[in-house]
């Protein structure tokens, strides 16, 4: 079974690097705290470190706005429902031909 990637909010992601400075704590003592893997934190923090201390923020597939997100999203839902239609297309003119 594949494990599927966990997403964790922007907010969260600056939560967690402002809670690893505040604390004084270790990386691990810090991640397990929050309930995150140490190698999350420490990409958070990296993050930062090179954004004037702010979490970029990334999401999936790496868009560069929420905009090219959702016309990735359009685009693919697009594609579905055109596949969809030819196999329906397909299946009348299977019926058809009886």
């Amino acid at each position: 079974m594949k494990k599927r990637k966990k997403q964790y909010s922007e907010e969260f992601k600056q939560d967690a690097v402002n809670y690893y400075y505040s604390s004084g704590k270790s990386m691990k003592d810090a991640a397990d705290d929050l309930k995150i893997s140490p190698s999350s934190l420490n990409n958070w923090i990296q993050s930062a470190k090179s954004n004037d201390g702010i979490v970029e923020h990334r999401g999936s597939g790496n868009y560069s706005s929420d905009a090219e997100k959702e016309i990735a999203r359009l685009k693919k839902e697009l594609r579905d429902k055109e596949d969809a239609l030819d196999i329906l297309k397909k299946a009348i003119g299977i019926l058809n031909e009886d």
